[in-house]
């Protein structure tokens, strides 16, 4: 790294090696920021910490690696990065080397290659070590690599750091590791956040978590910056169906400048619309959470290089990607904050003079909305619960969930906050209690989810705004001065017709009115099912297993999704003609190897009328004959969250057949799949009794 001097140099000497540094990463055109030097200056001379809060594009990463570089040219140890997403590294890696700086990872994608990072780190041979907030978490990790790095680290960045509050909109709860991690930095090692989405609330609590353990917790030095966008032309183009949204979307593609991002808020709609617009003869990819990695890495390549028009993507594809050229970024369907938006959409245009970015609010946006709000932190009940579950020993998490009603999700985002609040820690084979006293913040949750409504509203606001959109987004990141911008279409008038090729927008009616979605069958049964009386484990006997059943369509599907929600969520009533029909179509389609024998029904308490009309007119459609219920034992089971749960209140809750099954395969017939255990049950009762397949049929399946 040699490209600057040693010794203790003087402001001036300090500003023009900053500025030598910057010529590497940047280009010999490239000049500090008065910000980006202020920062700088802070961290290398003064070894203070500091919050910089800059819109995407600014130059955030510039101020570390320079940082990095006169630390590193000074004898200091190496910065270690804290940073969330894997494309995100890559995108600092490359950054990093074109500096002249060492960077290297340590992530879930590399593990064959972590002793020798390592060993390298410990050799001095790195300059930069970046690892996912998820890895200083993880027992061997925090116990045996975290101490020599706190000990010897000449910087620790926090990128993305609105992620460290619970305030910000995309919080993580990995990431409140942060907080002991640095109130336990010896003296003297400066400490830098970055994001670029954060309001007053979310900057004045992240730069009080770092304020800990520093002799001045009030020193942190904060900069602020205009979020202000001059390429960005905002607009938002109401549509009253899916299929128009959709059918408007595929005509407009290819009149949308350069390669972008089409952004859905679910992973099927995602790749739902990826396959249809191929069908349209757009070279498009999917990228979602459940994206093979390799798969993300090449699709990521492909937009880089424009060999695809769009990824269309989740928030999966949110912080982090590093484009310089994305030309769009369109919504279908608005994300549930502003500053959630603003933070997507600020992929786009950072070295184009336009880019365009639309918005395709949907009438199911909300009912999405209140699903990912129902993830949120448990209630202290179930909080309690789990803190008196842990013990000295450790748990697995799935042994926890034997005993503690959560779904995954939520049991595993409780068991982290805990840990980074002492009352519980990650050990090698699970958790183990620390027996600290801990106070359940009531209050705080409480006006966690009153700022959550308020920004979903905040964001219906924004759709029927008449004043300069940019200003209102910029208004809910408290950017109080911005100005109109003169270029969204409240602005300048209408950017985009409403108007909707007739061709396209009926492909896309019949795309997404296509009924047919497989449903995998379980096999494999909870762990720790005896603690709850159930006495199965392992892998589900083959003789026991269901099919590889089919519904019409998941409830989060843009077309089937709310005729689905309404009618298995609604009162007792037969199932409409065109519901019918689809099944129909379903069945039709199917291509079982042996045709079904006969058809069975599952019992249902909230619906039974339903549930028998739905089973007898497939038996009469298929003229097949109707074997009979499986009928409902004992009082209707409970709601419950997590797999362990759902099967210990199913396990009994069918009454043996009455009827003997033919020796063929049986149509298995229930209105919603949810979590599976249901038709697997019902199928193993059916196996048992005789029946030599299980193919299970519903109307829809959750999420």
């Amino acid at each position: 790294m040699g490209c600057v001097t040693t010794g203790i140099p003087t402001q001036q000497d300090l500003r023009r090696q900053a500025e030598d540094v910057l010529a590497t990463l940047a280009g010999p055109a490239a000049r500090l920021r008065d910000d980006q030097w202020s920062a700088i200056e802070a961290l290398v001379a003064q070894r203070r910490r500091a919050l910089v809060v800059q819109r995407t594009g600014w130059g955030k990463s510039a101020v570390y690696f320079v940082a990095t570089a006169l630390l590193r040219a000074a004898g200091a140890g190496p910065t270690v990065i804290v940073s969330p997403l894997l494309a995100l590294m890559r995108n600092q890696i490359d950054a990093a080397q074109r500096a002249g700086i060492h960077a290297v990872t340590v992530n879930s994608a590399n593990t064959s290659d972590w002793e020798r990072t390592y060993a390298a780190v410990d050799a001095g041979e790195v300059d930069v070590l970046l690892v996912s907030p998820e890895r200083l978490n993880n027992p061997d990790f925090r116990d045996r690599v975290l101490p020599r790095l706190t000990a010897s680290a000449g910087m620790l960045v926090v990128d993305e750091a609105h992620c460290v509050s619970d305030w910000g909109h995309d919080f993580r709860p990995d990431y409140r590791r942060l907080r002991a991690l640095i109130a336990e930095l010896p003296a003297g090692i400066p400490v830098l956040a970055t994001t670029a989405t954060a309001n007053d609330r979310v900057v004045t609590d992240v730069a009080e978590q770092l304020g800990l353990g520093s002799h001045d917790a009030g020193d942190t030095l904060v900069l602020r910056g205009s979020l202000d966008r001059e390429s960005l032309r905002l607009s938002v183009v109401r549509l009253p169906t899916p299929a128009q949204r959709l059918g408007w979307l595929a005509a407009q593609l290819d009149a949308l400048p350069g390669a972008g991002i089409i952004y859905t808020l679910t992973v099927a709609a995602a790749e739902e619309v990826a396959e249809f617009l191929r069908e349209r003869g757009h070279p498009v990819a999917s990228y979602t959470g459940k994206t093979d990695p390799e798969e993300r890495l090449a699709a990521e390549g492909d937009l880089l290089a424009n060999r695809v028009k769009a990824l269309v993507a989740t928030s999966a594809l949110g912080m982090g990607f590093d484009k310089p050229d994305l030309g769009f970024v369109v919504h279908l369907g608005a994300p549930a904050s502003p500053v959630a938006y603003y933070q997507q959409i600020g992929r786009a245009g950072r070295a184009v003079e336009r880019a365009e970015v639309v918005l395709l609010p949907g009438r199911e946006d909300r009912d999405i909305w209140a699903y990912f709000a129902s993830l949120a932190f448990p209630p202290e009940p179930l909080v309690r619960q789990t803190l008196r579950v842990l013990g000295p020993e450790p748990l697995s998490t799935a042994a926890i969930e034997t005993r503690v009603d959560l779904s995954r999700t939520r049991l595993e985002m409780l068991l982290k906050v805990l840990d980074s609040d002492g009352a519980a820690k990650r050990v090698k084979g699970g958790w183990v209690t620390t027996e600290e006293p801990w106070v359940y913040d009531e209050e705080r949750h409480r006006r966690i989810a009153e700022a959550r409504r308020a920004e979903q509203q905040a964001m219906l606001d924004y759709l029927d705004t008449a004043e300069c959109r940019l200003v209102f987004l910029r208004r809910q990141l408290d950017d109080l001065d911005a100005q109109p911008c003169g270029r969204c279409d409240n602005c300048a008038g209408p950017v985009w017709s409403t108007d909707v090729d007739a061709g396209a927008a009926t492909a896309a009616e019949e795309r997404i009115s296509r009924p047919g979605v497989e449903v995998p069958p379980r096999k494999q049964w909870p762990s720790g099912m005896a603690e709850l009386g159930v006495p199965v484990s392992g892998r589900i006997a083959a003789a026991e297993l269901a099919e590889v059943g089919r519904v019409i369509g998941r409830l989060s599907d843009i077309g089937w999704g709310t005729r689905l929600r309404e009618l298995v969520g609604g009162p007792d009533v037969p199932v409409p003609a065109d519901v019918l029909d689809a099944c129909v179509r379903v069945l039709a389609g199917w291509g079982w190897t042996e045709r079904p024998v006969g058809v069975v029904g599952i019992g249902s308490r909230t619906r039974p009328h339903q549930l028998d009309h739905l089973a007898r007119r497939i038996a009469e459609i298929g003229r097949l004959p109707l074997l009979g219920t499986l009928v409902p034992a004992g009082p209707r089971p409970g709601e419950h969250a997590n797999s362990a749960q759902r099967l210990a209140a199913v396990w009994g809750a069918f009454e043996a057949p009455t009827f003997a099954p033919p020796g063929g395969p049986l149509l298995l017939v229930d209105d919603l799949v949810d979590s599976s255990w249901t038709i697997t049950v019902a199928a193993r009762l059916l196996r048992q009794a005789g029946a030599s397949a299980v193919l299970p049929f519903a109307l829809a399946l959750a999420g």
